[in-house]
Order: structure tokens, then sequence, then C-alpha cells
């Protein structure tokens, strides 16, 4: 060819868009972050937003388990001690986009079958039968989570991204999100006088108080979740210190009251014990194992496309 130019790309071939550095209408992006200050609320903010779900997933399931407040707080703490591991991975050699990591509601549908099998029913002592369903949920789970890598590192699943729209993975994430409604809202509605403030402040802050002060700086659209935290939680606890559900009943205390969930107390705050058996090891059941693999299968459309 003449001039020694590198030949033409073929018209059936795809090219990818060229890389943006800044993108319109947005404040932050990947290569302009924010300033250090205003990182760590976003990031805050950001924890609080997840906060919710990743407690609502020990909430449903230690119960069932036979655990009380202290195996919930331990496994709370682990949920969010891998999510910030996992964020931190992700921000350094992943996508880098800003979202955290956390439990995903996927595998609480198998993790429940695996909590009712036949083989922990005859475990009298609670925290014993705690302990042993956890290590076949772990083994389960290590187990599921190696075929996810297998099929990351290896490429297998590039071939058949090719054939996929990204509009193919809005279904699924809009399903997965509208699940979430029927375990949220119910818990709204179990003391509504402080989750209903909580919905309105948080829209009072995000969509009406910007428009009205035309405020060059955005704070308070920023930082909704803080302020309605803060001030929704300020009002629970005045209501809790000021007696409002003292003749109340014990569901409605533990939902409304600041001081019923037991898990500050129960939580060690420098966790030396773990999960595994006396030898260190796990329980590889293959019924375990074989519930949270076809678990995780069902769901890798949405594990490509995030």
């Amino acid at each position: 060819m003449a001039g020694g130019g590198a030949p033409a790309p073929k018209q059936d071939e795809l090219q990818p868009h060229p890389a943006k550095d800044q993108l319109p209408n947005i404040s932050y992006c990947i290569t302009s972050p924010p300033p250090w200050p205003e990182a760590i609320l976003l990031g805050f903010q950001h924890y609080l937003v997840m906060l919710g779900t990743t407690v609502l997933i020990p909430t449903a399931l230690v119960p069932q388990m036979g655990g009380g407040n202290d195996e919930k707080a331990k496994v709370i703490q682990t949920l969010l001690f891998v999510a910030g591991l996992n964020t931190l991975a992700q921000t350094v050699f992943g996508t880098r986009l800003p979202a955290v990591i956390g439990g995903s509601y996927t595998f609480v549908a198998p993790t429940i079958s695996i909590i009712l099998a036949g083989r922990y029913n005859g475990i009298v002592d609670p925290h014993e039968r705690f302990k042993r369903t956890m290590r076949g949920i772990q083994g389960a789970l290590i187990v599921a989570s190696t075929l996810q890598i297998i099929f990351g590192f290896s490429g297998l699943w590039r071939n058949v991204t090719r054939f996929l729209s990204p509009l193919s993975a809005v279904p699924l994430v809009a399903l997965a999100g509208f699940g979430l409604f029927e375990l949220a809202f119910p818990g709204v509605a179990k003391c509504i006088e402080i989750g209903l403030p909580a919905l309105i402040a948080l829209l009072i802050f995000s969509q009406y108080i910007p428009h009205l002060l035309h405020s060059e700086r955005r704070v308070f659209d920023r930082f909704a979740v803080l302020f309605s935290v803060a001030i929704v939680w300020i009002y629970a606890h005045l209501l809790t210190v000021g007696g409002a559900y003292k003749h109340a009943s014990p569901q409605t205390q533990l939902s409304c009251r600041t001081d019923r969930s037991g898990l500050i107390n129960a939580a060690p705050w420098l966790l030396k014990k773990h999960l595994a058996s006396k030898d260190g090891s796990l329980r590889w059941n293959s019924i375990n194992k074989c519930i949270v693999v076809f678990a995780w299968l069902s769901v890798l459309p949405p594990i490509i496309f995030n």
C-alpha cells in the first residue's frame, strides 16, 4: 500500500467509540475524580445506601440458621468487610465504576434451601446448628465462586457477549430491583411514622431544594442520603428516649426503637474466631454445591454486563 499506512478497517468490523475524558452534564468521570474530602463523603453515603440491603440478608437468614444477635453481627461484619475488599479490587483492577460490590440476593433462595435441609434439623443446640449450616453454605459458595472465576478468566463468555445487546440486561437488572420491593416496603410499613418521613425527606433534599436554591454547588441533591438519614435518625432517637413506644408491641419496638437491634453490643469489634471446623476445614456437601452453582448459572447474563 502506498505511503506505508495502516490498512483501512473493513466495513463489517465493529469499531469502539472513542474514549472521552469528560462526559457532558456529569461532574465527575473516571479520569476526573472529586476532591478527597468530597470523595470521602460520597463514599460514606454510598456505604449507607448499601448498608440496608447488606443488613437485610443476615436479618432474614441468620435466625433460620439458629443464630442470635452475636451470629448476626458477625455475618454483617463479614459481609461489609468482603464488600469493601471487592469494591477496592474493582476500582483498581476492574471497571473502576463508582459501585459498591455488596451481597447478592441471587444466592438467598439457594441458601435458604441449604438452611432448611433435613440434615441440620436434628441439631438441638442453636449455636452448633448455626456453625454447621454456615460451613455448608461456605463450601457451596466457594465452589460456585471458583466456577465463576474459571468462566471469567478463560474468556468463554467473550464469544457469547458478541451476540447479546446491552438492552438484554435491562429486564434482568430491573426484575432484580423490583424483587427488593417485596422486602423494602413491608419494612417501611412496620414503622410508618419513621419510614414515611425518611422517604419524604429524601425527595425534598434530592428533588425540591436544588430547584428552589438554584445554587451552582450541588450540595443537597448530591448528599441527600446523608441529610435524610441524619435527620430521620435523630427524629427516631427522640421518639425512643421520649417514650413514644413504651407501651407498643414488641414487634413495633423492634422496628421503631433505636436501641432494640442488639447488634452494637453483640458485635465483636476485634473478630478473632472463625466459622470453620476445629481442624480448619469446611463442609463440602455435593448437594449444597449443586444448588449454589445452578443459582449462579441462572444469573450469568447480568453478571456479564455488570
